[in-house]
């Protein structure tokens, strides 16, 4: 078909009086020359003239704000002596001191998800030229997720009547919970930690793993073979690839000489040369190694593209949680992005320092905005592999965690030993 005949075939383009035309005059297909030189349009520069103005703006605050860590312990200490002055017992202030910090906990991973939805709509119209979320909900489609939290909220809740009504109900709390408790030891900068546990990378990995029941629970209950699938398929997938995830972090503890999450953070200062950062990601070859199997084993245990072998939706219909509706798919929904946020954070605490700025000279900002900052990136690597890669086959998935990533962990434990006693 000539270039002549589909001018005549289709009409003319869409305009819009807001943004411009959609579409080329010419072709009605999407505009690849207009991105040959894509600085030359007012729209691209506009854009990143805002995320300029963005990111400065949220380093300048972040500069503003300070260290917020070392101001949480006078804050506790202020209301002790404040209790003591009124007649209060001071157990009291420790038990209400220590809701408030559960219920900035839970906020963490609340917020993340309402973000986290939002952020992948917008990756997602970028890379595969979808115009609805760019324009559906006021700013860049800011809106959605609130209407799509509401709408889960005042849902019907729907259970099969052949479904085991009481593991019904109980799976999606069994999900939840671990994955809001898993978050209580990781630092969020300087001296900003719920838990400051000395045996705290055995914590997260062993309360989040308990999820995995959860998923079980899910697909047993639902009374439909789908999801039973589903549930099965989940806990061999997530039981293989935490695996050689936990495997990977072992050569960090061995270098760092401790499972303090905030003291392996903490051993990461510094630069090599008054320059390279001493991050566990820089140590030669092991470091790297490491990095990459924790990240593709935490890309599987996430259930993200292309590991997401347990929902499956062209085979499974969604998996695990087919038969489930309103705020108990909504809890499942929650508990993926947290557990998206937890891995990020383990990588950042893990491999890049934490908290330590990437360059000397940047040290102006907080401990607590690098760490963001770091994590946000770890997450967009998430999001970005989604509308990257296509689905593994179930077989090749579990061929890939035993016959490579495994045995690839178990030979870097072996080289970080021969590193650290060629260090000592």
């Amino acid at each position: 078909m000539t270039e002549e005949t589909i001018k005549t075939k289709f009409s003319e383009p869409i305009f819009n009086r807001s943004h411009g035309r959609l579409l080329m005059p010419e072709t009605r297909y999407w505009p690849t020359r207009m991105w040959k030189s894509p600085w030359r349009l007012p729209t691209y520069r506009r854009g990143a003239a805002v995320m300029a103005g963005i990111l400065s703006g949220g380093a300048a605050a972040a500069w503003l704000l300070g260290e917020a860590g070392p101001r949480v312990a006078p804050l506790y200490s202020l209301a002790e002596r404040y209790a003591l002055q009124q007649g209060v017992p001071l157990f009291l202030v420790a038990t209400v001191w220590t809701l408030i910090k559960a219920a900035v906990l839970l906020a963490v991973p609340l917020v993340n998800a309402l973000f986290a939805v939002w952020w992948e709509r917008k990756i997602s119209a970028h890379m595969q030229s979808r115009m609805g979320p760019m324009y559906v909900g006021w700013w860049h489609g800011a809106l959605q997720t609130v209407a799509d939290g509401i709408k889960l909220f005042i849902k019907e809740d729907i259970v099969p009547e052949c479904a085991d009504k009481f593991v019904h109900l109980l799976a999606p709390v069994v999900v939840i919970i671990p994955a809001i408790v898993a978050f209580a030891p990781i630092p969020f900068g300087r001296e900003l930690v719920y838990a400051d546990l000395d045996i705290g990378t055995v914590y997260v990995f062993a309360v989040s793993g308990v999820s995995v029941m959860g998923i079980i629970m899910a697909g047993w209950s639902s009374g439909n073979k789908f999801s039973l699938l589903g549930g099965l398929r989940s806990a061999a997938q997530l039981v293989s690839y935490e695996l050689p995830r936990t495997f990977s972090v072992i050569p960090v503890i061995m270098l760092a000489g401790t499972l303090n999450l905030s003291a392996i953070a903490g051993l990461q200062a510094g630069y090599w040369g008054g320059l390279l950062p001493r991050w566990f990601i820089f140590y030669p070859v092991v470091g790297q190694v490491a990095f990459a199997v924790f990240l593709i084993a935490s890309v599987a245990e996430t259930n993200r593209i292309p590991f997401d072998i347990p929902e499956a939706e062209s085979e499974l219909v969604a998996g695990f949680n087919t038969e489930y509706s309103g705020m108990k798919f909504a809890l499942f929904f929650l508990s993926e992005f947290a557990y998206v946020l937890l891995s990020c954070l383990l990588m950042a605490a893990f491999f890049f320092g934490g908290g330590q700025p990437p360059l000397p000279f940047l040290g102006f900002l907080p401990s607590w905005a690098w760490f963001l900052a770091k994590t946000l990136t770890l997450i967009f690597c998430f999001l970005w592999f989604r509308w990257t890669f296509p689905r593994f086959r179930v077989d090749r998935l579990m061929n890939f965690n035993w016959k490579f990533l495994l045995p690839v962990s178990l030979l870097n434990i072996a080289a970080a030993g021969v590193l650290i006693w060629l260090l000592s």
